[in-house]
């Protein structure tokens, strides 16, 4: 059997993001006990990093040993006791998967459902937890992966505090892409994923708990219905003063997360905010001029991902497919409802860049042509750059 050569790929779909070759060469890092102390102060570094990237002072930050799915469970598991009521926000797959999961906890998920592109405006929830109190917690989703929506988070946080009400937030497609900001917006239960904005390869979960939040997992009635993702075992692991052995964290994710925050902290977070909004304006624009709609409304559209809708006369599968293949470009198909009808196109952390924009452009473009569904040459390829000559 011979070895495994990976092709170039232009990764632009909903994940995971390009690599920088730093965090790449930090994973060929020699390994080290995972409770060697060395290992332990380049925990403590990612703890701190992760809390500027989350804007939070929670002690508890930490980064949990499996995808962002581990990260989403995690937040659930710990929190949702059987009996206990839970608002959950639907409108894409990653709503309908919290509200499952909130369900095979023995929770009661009471579901806020909107047509997919849509949000959960704060009023809806406001009418629900008025009506349904008590409620344990609110769970929404910040950046809908499958639609490219942005959920308002900020008065919904607000809300919650008035009702004793924890609030957990999915910021998988927007941590490092977009403002996150835990503790002004009153997020007490916040996960993301590596490979996203954050642009490390897929296999750790950042998380973040607010005191309260872990209060309830400190108290709960009964035991959390995982081992392996008991937050209250493994934040004796985490703690910084005196680590506790949980499980034999992947140490050389730890390497390339640290490297990817120290990539963030340096280029800052409010300059790579107005780089994620400005190439995905961009794309937009270009996109736009060869016919493809944005799914959500403009004030509710990700900078992160865009995700468009496919004229019926164009076959939207064999054009990703030839992206693929002549150009080595990946982007990402619709789900559930959407799937056939949209394209997901991620612009995330090291896949956020002009070149990236402009060079799929040009290649919808020469596969319009070719197909018949691009009148103007060029158009595409001149609303991108005029978006870019009076964004900056």
């Amino acid at each position: 059997m011979q070895g495994f050569l990976a092709p170039q790929r232009l990764l632009l779909g909903p994940g995971p993001s390009a690599v920088h070759p730093r965090v790449l060469r930090a994973m060929s890092t020699p390994l080290i006990g995972h409770l060697d102390p060395m290992f332990l102060g380049v925990m403590n570094d990612i703890q701190t990093l992760l809390r500027r990237v989350f804007a939070t002072v929670n002690p508890f930050t930490i980064a949990v040993s499996g995808t962002g799915s581990a990260g989403m469970e995690a937040a659930i598991v710990n929190v949702i006791e059987p009996g206990d009521r839970v608002i959950v926000g639907i409108n894409g797959v990653f709503g309908t998967r919290l509200a499952t999961i909130v369900e095979r906890c023995g929770g009661k998920a009471i579901r806020v459902d909107v047509p997919w592109g849509q949000v959960i405006e704060p009023d809806s929830v406001a009418a629900l937890l008025q009506q349904s109190s008590p409620v344990k917690a609110v769970v929404l989703v910040h950046a809908e992966t499958s639609t490219g929506a942005s959920q308002p988070i900020e008065p919904i946080g607000a809300m919650c505090r008035q009702y004793n009400t924890l609030l957990i937030v999915d910021a998988v497609t927007s941590l490092g892409g977009m403002p996150v900001e835990v503790d002004r917006w009153g997020i007490d239960v916040c996960y993301s994923a590596t490979q996203k904005c954050l642009s490390c390869p897929p296999g750790l979960a950042p998380l973040t708990l607010s005191d309260r939040a872990l209060s309830v997992v400190k108290t709960r009635r009964s035991p959390c219905h995982s081992w392996y993702l008991d937050l209250s075992l493994i934040a004796d692991y985490w703690a910084e003063k005196s680590r506790a052995y949980h499980h034999t964290a992947p140490i050389s994710m730890i390497y390339a997360l640290r490297e990817a925050l120290r990539l963030v902290e340096e280029e800052g977070l409010p300059t790579r905010f107005a780089r994620h909004q400005l190439n995905s304006r961009a794309l937009v624009s270009g996109l736009m001029a060869l016919g493809f709609n944005p799914l959500p409304p403009p004030d509710r559209r990700l900078p992160t991902l865009v995700c468009v809708t496919i004229p019926s006369h164009i076959d939207e599968a064999a054009v990703r497919a030839e992206l693929l293949r002549r150009f080595g470009i990946e982007i990402g198909g619709g789900l559930g409802p959407l799937k056939g009808t949209v394209w997901r196109i991620g612009l995330m952390g090291e896949s956020s860049t002009e070149a990236n924009v402009l060079t799929l452009l040009n290649a919808l473009e020469e596969i319009g042509i070719r197909s018949g569904w691009v009148s103007t040459p060029g158009a595409g390829l001149q609303a991108a750059a005029h978006t870019y000559s009076v964004g900056r």
